[in-house]
């Protein structure tokens, strides 16, 4: 976020004990601490689209839908979008989001989702089914779509050979949108998804539709990649090169 331009204030939900080799141990931060936060940001500097990541456990999902709806626009806030990141599986494989924290996430936070930002995984796992075409896709896409959230973008689909995102409107569930991105030759792939909700999250801020948020925010990331591609840090899954642009060409490139 910082990298497109804006300010981002944190609200952390856990601690996490990692490196580029993967996740060892998760700690949640107590939900009244959660919510603090959330308020805290809220009512000094009110942003205007605000994303969640990583939700470990029921109290914590609780904590955010409670304490963030009456901040949505809908409820008389000036919160105009809510990006919804479904982290449910880290890259290296270690799973983020307890099984019984599921059910709560699809019933008090999902609706809220202005987008929703699963990968096919995560997909499978809010579905309940799996994906292994673009029938099973769309049908997929219409499930998760009916529990409450006005657009979804299934992340990362390889189905038939190619490698594309897809983008499901609550208004047009039937007429997907395809975003295809270069595959960029890298093991500096941590944390790609939540890089890529963050650039849509600072796009929508800065006032895009979600179309062209999408858009903009997966070239950044195909940029970020390329430039990143041959760094060396760790022995796992490095970062992606996100101030890749200095900022006075950010600030041009709106």
């Amino acid at each position: 976020m910082s990298a497109l331009g804006c300010y981002a204030a944190s609200a952390i939900t856990a601690v996490t004990v990692q490196n580029t080799m993967g996740v060892t141990a998760v700690h949640a931060v107590p939900s009244e601490v959660v919510a603090g936060q959330i308020k805290a940001v809220m009512d000094d500097i009110k942003p205007t689209a605000v994303k969640v990541g990583m939700v470990n456990d029921t109290d914590t999902i609780h904590a955010i839908a409670h304490t963030i709806k009456p901040y949505l626009m809908e409820h008389g806030g000036g919160l105009r979008h809510l990006v919804v990141d479904p982290v449910m599986v880290a890259t290296s494989g270690s799973r983020l989001m307890r099984d019984d924290a599921l059910q709560c996430f699809c019933r008090k936070l999902l609706p809220l989702a202005t987008l929703l930002t699963p990968n096919v995984l995560e997909a499978e796992v809010l579905a309940n089914m799996r994906l292994t075409s673009d029938d099973e896709m769309d049908k997929a896409a219409l499930r998760i779509l009916n529990l409450g959230c006005r657009a979804l973008l299934i992340k990362g689909g390889h189905i038939e050979g190619e490698k594309k995102d897809r983008l499901y409107l609550s208004s047009q569930p039937d007429s997907p949108q395809f975003f295809v991105a270069e595959n960029i030759a890298t093991r500096n792939t941590h944390g790609t998804g939540c890089t890529l909700s963050s650039a849509i999250t600072a796009w929508l801020a800065q006032g895009e539709e979600v179309t062209a948020a999408i858009s903009k925010a997966k070239s950044y990331l195909t940029a970020a990649l390329r430039a990143g591609a041959e760094v060396e840090i760790g022995q796992g899954h490095g970062p992606v090169n996100h101030f890749y642009q200095p900022l006075s060409l950010r600030a041009t490139n709106k």
